[in-house]
């Protein structure tokens, strides 16, 4: 698998791409910092009846309704007591902004482009999201690609849509 323009983060340079990463229990993950729009606390999250049960719920944004995954769910790890630590990334894919729960984040780094290895099992259902591994120094991070994870969702759109009014003022 190459990374090509279309479904690769953006590169701050030909040779780099520049990612947040990100903690989910002792598994540190990786996202383009190109679809990030700002990083919160985890308060206000406001249940929406029937979602998925990896659908958090929804929280106002300024005015705007914005659901909120669990990213530890998503991915099939068990669920996790919010902390001080535990942070809801704020992320803008085609114009949709989700909110995305994580551990805690820990740092923006530039990533040569080499350093990112294929997805080790691209037959898994790790395909849709899974962009890559990327070395850095002694540590691995897997290459999300939101998109593959949270974009066309419907059960997003679904929560969104349902909540109350209310929210939104």
């Amino acid at each position: 698998m190459s990374l090509s323009s279309s479904d690769a983060p953006a590169a701050t340079a030909s040779s780099h791409l520049e990612i947040l990463a990100f903690r989910l229990g002792a598994e540190e993950y990786a996202i383009d910092i190109q679809a990030v729009q700002e990083l919160r606390g985890p308060d206000a999250i406001t249940r929406i009846a029937n979602a998925p049960p990896w659908v958090r719920g929804v929280m106002n944004l300024r005015g705007l309704v914005v659901p909120v995954i669990d990213m530890r769910i998503r991915l099939g790890a068990p669920a996790a007591t919010y902390d001080a630590f535990t942070v809801v990334i704020i992320v803008s894919l085609h114009g949709r902004v989700t909110g995305v729960v994580v551990d805690g984040v820990s740092d923006v780094m530039q990533v040569p482009r080499v350093a990112i290895k294929p997805n080790p099992l691209p037959e898994s259902a790790s395909r849709r999201w899974l962009l890559g591994v990327c070395e850095s120094g002694a540590r691995l991070l897997q290459l999300i690609d939101m998109h593959g994870l949270v974009d066309g969702s419907a059960d997003l759109d679904a929560a969104a849509h349902s909540a109350p009014a209310a929210l939104a003022a």
